[in-house]
């Protein structure tokens, strides 16, 4: 009886539950990441010049403004997102700096911000779970959420880079296609469309077959789901109008393909009146209104081919010299199968487990009204484990649409097994398989790795290299960038992923991040390293008026620099050769860095004299933003 009671305590009350496990979940990962808040460690490059960004909003940048002026003085280098991402870290900034230091004020709002994204994807798929599968279902779900690595990475305190809030949006839309009642689950899935839309087109896949589904879901049962399509329609168009009128930078009102931006915004506008006014149309049978919806979709493909052809491939719209010296050198963007073992094989797992599960529920949904709503999601996921035969970046998603197919199959597992048990036990028990058989797999897949290919196929005797990995994570750190805070603030010129995070910590400015917008500064920085002394003079100096040269040995990026050029700029520097344009300049405390001044003498006068490299040129907004700090 207590059992029974238990059941429906968690059936009825499924929103508190949700609530304690988010917040028994917050604790712990504050616990585990208690040391990494405490040195400020932000996850990568994006999170870094995502915290920039946001102070330099709070400090007087224009709301429109989106430029890092701090990168390519004076000019400022092009950054393609969102200030939607900023909100919620800027209000718990100024809420923190009321009782603590900008500093600690900082830290703080970054990590205790993504927790909210976490809690939003947690309600959307208990309410994917609950309605599509079994009340009791998202118990499952959440154990393997635990589980989902990546999924879980994007989540972490510090990481405020905008992939998190795009993930729970998505889980919004799964939400929004099992809704029973169809006008809300039309709004919900139309209103985090654009939301994510207004972030960034990294999930533009996923959702456009959500639109599909819901268009088609229309063609199938017809004036059932027209109040679904037609409330989807409507929310999509003005969402999109409305995030592109409110958070669309300046440089994001001109036809580009990565954001946004005209192009998408009148497609996903024109899509979504479309999809409304279908429904409004005399249509009787599913023969006319399924060439009514292919009509629309054939408009609308060959429209956005016509004024947007360059759309259609190369969405970053970088030239091929980029794309080879650095976009194909990003671990992420690469296949799944070219991702480490340790990671790829947690990651196949949970997605074919998920597929699986799937596949077995639509089985069992041949005669169901929800069945409509889990062939959509089925699809998503799908397609999210397609992708990462494409781009490995595509983990996050394909885990988590994984997580109603994984909790289907230990609901149907749990009913084979446990057929005369209370469904509270079998969960439970299904649960704790799905633990112990998740653990094993992550155990498995570290146990059988060597510790580091690289030294795996060294010779006997041979120097072990330095692990970059590891290096990498040494030149983040702020002790590491404290004695560089002892020179006067100054333009170093530096890898393109150590700059983000140097002008988080200190108060230089740099050249450029990873950022495919400023593809001819990247560039720059990949051509100087691989180039000899000489020609790496006239970018640094000459082209750039850098005061400073910063190098990380033996970090992740210097790697490309040696294999690439193993007698270039880097390498020769990397070595202790020291050109006779540059002097090496000592740095206290152990830090990993290394860094040359650029001398007076190689400095290029201009017409009149003026040293163009002493003091780097600035603009108003940057005087504007330093007085500020």
């Amino acid at each position: 009886m207590m059992l029974k009671d238990l059941a429906q305590d968690l059936e009825r009350h499924w929103l508190r539950t949700v609530f304690a496990v988010w917040l028994a979940l917050c604790v712990w990962l504050v616990w585990q990441r208690w040391a990494g808040i405490h040195w400020f460690a932000l996850g990568d490059t994006d999170d870094n010049l995502r915290m920039v960004q946001v102070r330099d909003w709070l400090a007087g940048q224009g709301w429109y403004d989106l430029r890092q002026y701090r990168l390519n003085a004076p000019d400022g280098a092009d950054i393609h997102w969102s200030r939607l991402v900023d909100l919620p870290i800027a209000g718990l900034m100024l809420l923190f700096r009321l009782f603590m230091s900008p500093f600690d004020a900082d830290r703080w709002a970054a990590a205790l911000a993504p927790l909210v994204q976490l809690f939003v994807i947690m309600v959307g798929v208990a309410l994917a779970c609950r309605r599509l599968i079994h009340p009791l279902a998202y118990l499952p779900a959440f154990v393997a959420l635990i589980y989902s690595a990546m999924l879980m990475s994007m989540v972490q305190p510090l990481r405020i880079d905008h992939h998190n809030w795009q993930l729970a949006m998505v889980a919004l839309v799964m939400a929004g296609l099992a809704d029973p009642e169809a006008r809300r689950g039309g709004w919900t899935a139309g209103c985090a469309s654009a939301a994510s839309l207004t972030i960034g087109m990294e999930m533009f896949p996923y959702l456009g077959l959500a639109g599909a589904a819901l268009a088609l879901r229309w063609v199938w049962e017809g004036e059932a789901s027209a109040s679904r399509l037609r409330a989807y329609g409507l929310s999509l168009a003005f969402g999109t109008a409305l995030g592109f009128l409110l958070f669309a930078s300046n440089a994001n009102w001109v036809a580009r393909c990565d954001a946004l931006t005209p192009v998408w915004g009148g497609a996903m506008v024109t899509a979504g009146v479309l999809a409304a006014l279908l429904t409004a149309l005399p249509l009787d049978g599913r023969g006319q209104r399924l060439a009514a919806a292919a009509l629309v979709g054939a408009v609308l493909a060959a429209s956005f081919v016509w004024f947007a052809p360059q759309c259609l491939s190369n969405l970053e719209g970088i030239s091929p010299e980029v794309k080879r010296l650095w976009f194909n050198n990003i671990r992420e963007v690469r296949p799944v199968w070219l991702q480490a073992p340790k990671s790829k094989i947690p990651l196949l797992v949970s997605v074919a487990i998920g597929l699986v599960g799937h596949g077995v529920l639509l089985m069992q949904r041949k005669q169901d009204t929800r069945l409509p709503a889990h062939l959509g999601l089925a699809a998503m996921a799908l397609v999210a484990a397609l992708m990462l035969m494409w781009q490995g970046r595509a983990g996050p998603v394909a885990q988590l649409l994984s997580l109603p197919g994984i909790a289907a199959l230990a609901v149907v597992l749990g009913d084979i097994l446990f057929a005369r048990l209370a469904a509270v036990w079998a969960l439970i028990g299904l649960g704790v398989i799905v633990v112990g058989l998740g653990g094993a797999a992550v155990q498995w897949g570290v146990r059988w790795l060597p510790a580091n290919q690289a030294t795996a196929k060294a010779q006997p005797g041979a120097a072990k290299a330095p692990d970059a990995a590891r290096m990498g994570r040494r030149c983040s750190t702020i002790p590491a960038h404290a004695p560089l805070n002892r020179l006067a603030p100054a333009k170093i010129f530096t890898f393109v992923d150590l700059a983000p995070r140097l002008i988080t910590l200190t108060r230089h400015n740099s050249i450029t991040g990873p950022y495919h917008r400023n593809g001819n500064l990247i560039l720059d920085v990949h051509r100087a390293f691989r180039a000899t002394a000489k020609e790496a003079r006239s970018i640094v100096v000459e082209r750039h008026h850098a005061d400073y040269v910063l190098i990380c040995p033996g970090s992740p990026e210097s790697t490309l620099y040696t294999r690439d050029a193993p007698h270039g700029f880097y390498a020769q520097l990397a070595a202790g050769q020291t050109p006779d344009w540059l002097e090496p300049v000592p740095l206290e405390g152990g830090t990993p860095f290394r860094i040359w001044r650029v001398l007076p003498k190689t400095v290029t006068p201009d017409k009149r004299g003026l040293d163009l490299r002493v003091k780097s040129p600035t603009s108003p907004m940057q005087h504007r933003l330093e007085s500020a700090r």
